[in-house]
């Protein structure tokens, strides 16, 4: 019977994601609202390791299985790295990101291209329940700019203003196919797959 693996996140843009991105790790993947769990676990982390680590942590405990969990975010290098570690709830846990992409292009408004540089984070933590653990940390860090403008629909979040100079446009215009091969998630996923794969064959990761 195949493992399971908790993907740690109550978005589901990010569990489609992490399906896409982990395909053919040897585990089944499986979110917490299959699982049945409700709890939330508070991000008061002061850095996405922290957040990612304590997430992972708190869900292999819960759901006693092998957990992955990531915390990423939007750092813009005019407004001092923010909105960071708060990029899902930045102005408000109630906004649409849609109004979120709207203010940030207002705050950036007359900027020229060279003050706008931006990165998408990710850190992704693997745990198994106590007294196992943190088993991995890893990380992925996508490089752009804030575009003066929202473009295109696709992604999530924040990609309509993420513009990716090598692409000449935002991740909102790209495929998902086209954000997967160079997204910071993507990285992180990535980085991840030779670690899941050796837990694989480790059955006390899943205990």
């Amino acid at each position: 019977m195949t493992q399971r693996l908790v993907i740690a996140t109550t978005n589901p843009h990010k569990v489609e994601e992490f399906r896409e991105l982990l395909a053919g790790v040897p585990f089944t993947l499986t979110s917490l609202s299959e699982l049945g769990v409700t709890q939330d676990v508070p991000e008061t982390g002061v850095t996405f390791e922290q957040n990612a680590i304590f997430k992972a942590r708190a869900y292999a405990d819960l759901t006693g299985l092998l957990t992955l969990a990531d915390d990423s975010g939007l750092e813009i290098d005019a407004l001092d790295g923010a909105p960071g570690v708060i990029s899902a709830r930045w102005v408000g846990p109630d906004v649409s990101y849609e109004t979120r992409n709207r203010m940030l292009v207002e705050r950036l408004a007359g900027l020229p291209d060279e003050r706008r540089g931006a990165r998408y984070q990710c850190i992704i933590a693997i745990a198994a329940p106590e007294p196992r653990g943190l088993l991995g940390v890893v990380s992925g860090v996508f490089k752009g700019r804030i575009a003066h403008e929202p473009a295109g629909s696709g992604g999530f979040g924040y990609d309509p203003i993420f513009f990716v100079p090598e692409q000449g446009r935002t991740v909102g215009q790209m495929t998902a196919a086209e954000k997967h091969a160079i997204s910071h998630r993507a990285l992180a996923a990535r980085a991840a797959r030779p670690l899941l794969e050796r837990l694989a064959n480790d059955d006390q990761a899943t205990r």
